[in-house]
């Protein structure tokens, strides 16, 4: 046994009650999710409130999204060398100092810098997955990592209706000031009842790497969430995807020769990894097309026959449903993880996916269609976003853990930023005028049902090729 790992098992005896430690970091990780929908039920309203075009408002929405994917494995990397949870303080800390600048803010600029740093604080939820890894023995982990996958997409769901009662009810800033008031609760929390780390992985930060990254992601990124405004073909948008590939190449080159690089790309190769990767790519396209299409379809008026004519609030309730699910099944997905493992788990919740785009395909003109899809999807979305890490953290070493989980969080980030942009660019251009009003035809949410039906059979078929029993390091809380 090796000096780390009977650092670890002497610190299991010693920290707080572990039940108390998944239960602040399940409620960290909702509210960095929350972060996602806080504007969306002011989004038609925003061009009003901050005086600015529709195209500037956007950047309100999608400057959370590019943070967020450029932050998240940089404060993986870090948290694996500095401690996760200072590295977790840290970001809470700029959730709040974010959340306040955009409270006290009535210009756009102010409010795209503070969403900016809120979309920062995504990187807490793979490392409190890398906090349960190293404090867990293993009877517990599956259940926890499960809890704490699942506020990825509970956050946002069941955070959207209080988001909805604040825009219709109080003043726009009240929505900062609540995230500001949940990061410092979040950040107490976590500072008296999550231990300090012991497991850690000393070096130096790769600062071109993590330049490199930034620049590379963002330039892929901006094509994605920005390319239907631009032109697909426009020259912005093609030194964007251009620029943004040949960075990220010379970043891997320069990954692959640098001695201690911000990311193991040989780990992040390993098939275990890299499938779970890319099917993290559809499983967050998937999530985030429901976010994006299912709204309209419920808040649109009857008379353009597309909508069901609910309120903001109301549809978000319905929305919300799918986060209420995953919170309810993640005690389930961790006794499955264990007794079956993790991978006939992420088959079972990526074919729920696939059923619950094929369902609301057929039938989507009544609410209680839309309920019974969203359902669906929070089975889908539990399983899955609960197998994932669980797969990555038996294929790569203890000290990869936060880069590994981290990465993994990142693919997910570029598929709802895609989703977001792809369902938009759809809807957008399948559009007829109603009084006035660009309403997207039955057509165009058909359309993007079978996008999501698309990324949901690729996510199914790569849970095929993933290995049963990747490599894995011997660790405190798993079995080697």
């Amino acid at each position: 046994m090796d000096d780390a790992d009977d650092r670890a098992r002497k610190r299991l005896s010693r920290v707080p009650p572990r039940g108390a430690i998944v239960a602040v970091l399940a409620f960290v990780g909702l509210c960095s999710a929350f972060m996602f929908t806080l504007v969306v039920p002011l989004q038609a309203e925003l061009p009003r409130i901050l005086n600015a075009s529709r195209e500037d408002t956007s950047w309100v929405v999608t400057i959370t999204l590019l943070v967020a994917a450029v932050a998240t494995p940089i404060s993986g990397r870090l948290g694996d060398m500095y401690g996760k949870r200072r590295v977790v303080i840290a970001l809470l800390i700029l959730l709040i100092f974010g959340s306040v600048i955009a409270a006290l803010s009535n210009s756009i600029i102010g409010v795209i810098i503070g969403r900016g740093l809120q979309g920062a604080t995504t990187g807490v939820v793979p490392l409190g997955i890398a906090i349960m890894r190293d404090v867990l023995p293993p009877e517990r982990l599956g259940t926890s990592v499960a809890l704490m996958s699942a506020t990825m997409g509970v956050g946002g769901a069941v955070g959207m209706p209080v988001a909805a009662y604040l825009a219709q009810n109080a003043d726009w800033h009240s929505l900062f000031w609540l995230a500001a008031a949940l990061g410092v609760i979040s950040a107490i929390l976590v500072m008296l009842i999550v231990p300090d780390d012991v497991l850690l992985s000393p070096g130096r930060l790769d600062i071109v790497g993590a330049i490199g990254l930034a620049i590379g992601l963002t330039g892929l990124l901006l094509y994605v969430s920005r390319g239907a405004e631009w032109g697909w073909t426009a020259p912005a948008s093609l030194i964007s995807l251009v620029g943004g590939i040949l960075v990220l190449l010379i970043w891997g080159w320069y990954q692959l020769r640098t001695r201690e690089p911000l990311l193991d790309l040989r780990v992040a190769a390993r098939p275990a990894v890299l499938f779970t990767n890319i099917a993290a790519i559809c499983m967050g396209f998937a999530l985030f097309s429901s976010n994006v299409t299912f709204p309209q379809l419920l808040e649109l008026p009857v008379a353009t026959g597309s909508g069901l004519g609910l309120d903001m609030f109301s549809a978000a309730l319905v929305v919300a449903t799918s986060g209420v699910v995953m919170m309810i099944i993640s005690p389930l997905s961790g006794f499955l993880e264990r007794t079956v493992g993790p991978r006939p788990l992420f088959t079972v919740g990526t074919a729920a996916i696939v059923l619950a785009y094929v369902f609301v395909l057929l039938w989507s003109t009544e609410v209680w269609h839309l309920l019974i899809a969203n359902l669906l999807i929070g089975v889908g979305i539990g399983f899955s976003f609960a197998a994932m890490p669980m797969i990555i953290m038996r294929a790569v070493p203890a000290h990869e853990t936060g880069a590994s989980n981290g990465l993994n969080a990142l693919f997910r980030s570029v598929g709802t930023s895609t989703a977001s942009a792809v369902m938009g660019g759809v809807l957008a251009a399948m559009s007829i005028d109603v009084n006035g009003m660009a309403v997207p035809t039955r057509e165009a949410f058909e359309v993007c049902f079978w996008l999501a039906i698309a990324a949901g059979i690729i996510a199914f078929a790569l849970t095929f090729v993933i290995p049963r029993h990747p490599h894995s390091e011997q660790h405190p809380a798993l079995p080697g």
